[in-house]
């Protein structure tokens, strides 16, 4: 990387002003170039007296009429620089300075004639208006300001919500410029800073708001009319489409995700940015820098060194390509944005340093100092020069990770130490074994150790599917949107995979989540394939897997783990991709289930998932969160029950019957589940006879029905128990009723008859005894 001066200030009109400017100590606190690169703003503030003003230069010396506007407090006070594109002329722009009051003057630059003042426009409808953030998008305004309440003893915690976000239209044409009608995006609000990107807008609480409405980020979209909830940390993501004004109220927006975002954490931000691919470069006070997508999904870039980082401590970021660069306490960072890996740091001799845009170089960063403008130049690296590959610096990384965790020392590992130091080898020899195999296509084990070549044979299928998976992943952002779908699919199909061939961590966990949200048809898919689920010649399904995979499936996190961030377990995951395709498949996966439960853990263990929640409880609860209800969802209520086999679940499932008034299938399942045990026989038979006793619909099905007698049943037994379930009448009883529902002896005589002349237990007993060939029994031999 090198650093050359491509200005010192001297082709910029009065850039003997700008030098001293920027060498006087007066720091500016805001510097922005206009979109041609010819222009420079500067916001400075000056020592007491307390002056703001905006001052602009002009490059190569541009004649003209100059820009200079100061206020001091208490005027309001400036809030936003921004460059509006103009439709009249293609790549012409105006400038907006925007007022905290509303009030927006539009100028514009004419060649020779400088600086004109177009307009002076109010941007907000109400006098009180107070604008707390602005940003432009295309040729329209987005801002965030303050309504304060008209009572002056109101309601605190309502007038937390006093703000509200709108978006204007800023039409520049050859008869001036044109304000177009206020649009409500978001009312009743708490504060937000609005940054906008081509398509759309995010909006980041306020340092100051409320700890409820500082866990998550708001993106706006204003072509879909869509807002998306996002708190990219916990890995919550919700969006909603507003179909009419009156759904624009924050309330409404947030009232079916208020449950999940109030057990979140708050957002850590120290600094937001705009990258220019569309996303939001958030820093943490950690340290951390990531960015947020459009879509609410959140990727890690990079750490910080130096870190935790103050309130006020200033951290520059500016993106140029695929490069992200930042500056802090006077240290240039260059990271690619793509993998993470640092491709320089510089310490910086100038005491502050300001991002510009380079303009039609991507390969190339500006900055401005106090003696000028630089540029750093960096080109990609040669092949003979090879980097470390990605895989390598993961590696370091997680080893970092996994030695820390078992440290004693308090000393924080770092990679560079894990590099240098000979303590750790494990992942050095790794690193070489990968750094080898990448560069080498033909030969990937020539020239290496011969432990390292042992363990690279050992590691060659692994290695092939990474590198499979990366390409795959390649051809993802390439592929045109048609073939899109296809390549997901697969790439889903070796995700789950891999994952269930990992430690089922919480991390992995909110993974699989977010897999099977984004891409359900495709985790269906590759569920199947990694079960090895088909069915066979007589259509059962049946499911070759490991025990290995089974564990994974079964693994059950912590309450505590799943509650908050609203993961689900894999186990309800796969059941809810089965009531979505293949529903009646759903008994049979949870009796495979059981089929590999009872044959690894003992039916009372407790490490085992059913030493927790059964399983068949655990299909009824997915079953239970189905949005609409419907009859096949009773159908399939009854099938786990049964499929379980469990005493309870049998009932259970034989009272569902009694009230959906099944009368064939009750006794269908009768007999069936009557041979599993005694005691589960002699429930159900005196469930059945409960029933028979109030109404007569089992009538047609006693000569099935009285087999089932327990052994250990008398008559006394059963006509108690048909006395306490008769039911009640309101009159007085009769010898010959006129109803035909009433019970008779005559429709019990059967079963008392059988009863009756069943030999008792006692009696077989001793008949057995008495059916002895001599009794009593011979004498022993005597021995002489």
């Amino acid at each position: 990387m090198k650093l050359r001066q491509v200005s010192d200030l001297s082709d910029f009109s009065r850039g003997h002003w700008l030098r001293e400017l920027l060498c006087r100590g007066e720091e500016p606190s805001y510097v922005q170039s206009s979109p041609d690169g010819q222009h420079l703003l500067l916001l400075q503030k000056s020592r007491p007296p307390s002056l703001l003003r905006v001052v602009a230069f002009q490059r190569h010396s541009i004649a003209g009429a100059d820009l200079e506007r100061s206020w001091q407090p208490p005027q309001p006070a400036l809030v936003g620089l921004l460059f509006l594109q103009s439709p009249v002329v293609l790549g012409s722009w105006v400038l907006a300075l925007v007022w905290e009051h509303g009030r927006t003057e539009v100028w514009h630059f004419v060649v020779a004639m400088g600086w004109q003042l177009l307009q002076t426009l109010e941007l907000c409808q109400g006098a009180r208006a107070r604008i707390v953030s602005v940003c432009s998008q295309g040729a329209s305004l987005v801002w965030c300001e303050e309504r304060p309440p008209l009572g002056v003893h109101s309601d605190m915690s309502k007038c937390a919500f006093r703000f509200c976000v709108c978006a204007r239209a800023l039409e520049v044409g050859e008869q001036g410029v044109r304000l177009g009608t206020v649009r409500i995006v978001l009312h009743n609000s708490p504060e937000y800073q609005v940054l906008a990107s081509p398509q759309h807008v995010f909006l980041v609480p306020a340092a100051a708001g409320f700890a409820t409405t500082s866990k998550f980020l708001l993106i706006w979209h204003p072509e879909k009319a869509e807002f998306t909830i996002t708190a990219p940390s916990a890995g919550f993501i919700h969006s909603k489409v507003l179909h009419s004004s009156s759904e624009s109220d924050f309330r409404k927006l947030l009232l079916g995700s208020v449950g999940l975002l109030s057990g979140f954490a708050p957002l850590d931000i120290h600094t937001s940015t705009m990258s220019n691919s569309g996303g939001l470069l958030l820093v943490s006070t950690k340290g951390s820098v990531s960015v947020v997508e459009p879509d609410g999904t959140q990727r890690h870039i990079f750490d910080l060194e130096g870190c935790p980082l103050a309130q006020g401590s200033p951290v520059q970021l500016k993106t140029f390509g695929s490069i992200l660069a930042c500056v802090l306490a006077g240290v240039l960072y260059l990271v690619d944005q793509n993998s993470g890996r640092l491709i320089e740091k510089e310490v910086l001799s100038m005491k502050e340093v300001h991002f510009l845009e380079s303009q039609g170089e991507e390969d190339s960063i500006q900055l401005l100092s106090q003696t000028g403008i630089y540029s750093f130049s960096f080109s990609k690296p040669e092949h003979s020069i090879r980097p470390e590959p990605c895989l390598v610096e993961m590696v370091f990384e997680e080893a970092c990770r996994y030695y820390q965790r078992r440290s004693l020392s308090s000393s924080k590992l770092t990679v560079e130490k894990l590099k240098k130091g000979g303590t750790f080898q494990a992942p050095v020899v790794l690193a070489a074994i990968l750094q080898h195999s990448l560069h080498q296509k033909q030969k990937p084990a020539q020239g290496l150790q011969d432990t390292y070549a042992k363990l690279l044979s050992t590691m060659s299928l692994e290695l092939h599917s990474y590198m499979s998976l990366e390409l795959l992943k390649t051809c993802v952002v390439c592929a045109p949107e048609s073939e899109v779908e296809s390549y997901c699919k697969e790439l889903v199909e070796q995700e789950v995979s891999r994952i269930l061939q990992s430690d089922m961590d919480k991390d992995n966990l909110a993974y699989l989540n977010s897999v099977f949200a984004s891409f359900p048809k495709a985790a269906w898919k590759a569920t199947r394939s990694c079960l090895q689920l088909q069915q066979n010649g007589d259509g059962l399904l049946v499911a070759r897997a490991t025990p290995e995979v089974w564990k994974k499936v079964l693994c059950q996190p912590q309450l505590e783990e799943v509650g908050q961030n609203g993961m689900v377990p894999l186990f309800e995951l796969i059941c809810a991709s089965f009531l979505r395709f293949k529903p009646k498949w759903l008994p049979s996966f949870v009796e495979l289930t059981q089929q590999y439960v009872s044959n690894s853990w003992s039916y009372s263990s407790k490490e085992g998932p059913e030493g927790r929640v059964p399983l068949y409880k655990r299909a009824l609860g997915v079953l239970a969160r189905k949005n609409k209800h419907s009859g096949a969802d009773d159908e399939m209520e009854l099938e786990l029950l049964l499929c379980s086999k469990r005493p309870k679940a049998v009932l259970q499932a034989l009272h569902l019957l009694i009230r959906l008034k099944q009368w064939q299938r009750v006794v269908e399942v009768a007999e069936k589940f009557s041979k599993l045990s005694p005691l589960l026989n002699k429930e159900i038979f005196t469930t059945l006879l409960a029933e028979f006793a109030q109404h007569r619909e089992l009538d047609p099905y006693l000569d099935r029905l009285w087999p089932l007698c327990p052994a250990e049943l008398t008559a006394s037994d059963i006509l108690t128990m048909v006395l306490q379930h008769l039911p009640h009448s309101q009159q007085d009883p009769v010898p010959f009723s006129s109803e035909g529902n009433q019970l008779t002896v005559g429709l019990l005589k059967p079963l008392l008859q059988r009863v009756v002349q069943r030999p008792s237990v006692q009696d077989e007993m001793y008949s057995d005894m008495l059916q002895s060939t001599t009794f009593p029994p011979p004498t022993p031999p005597r021995e002489h």
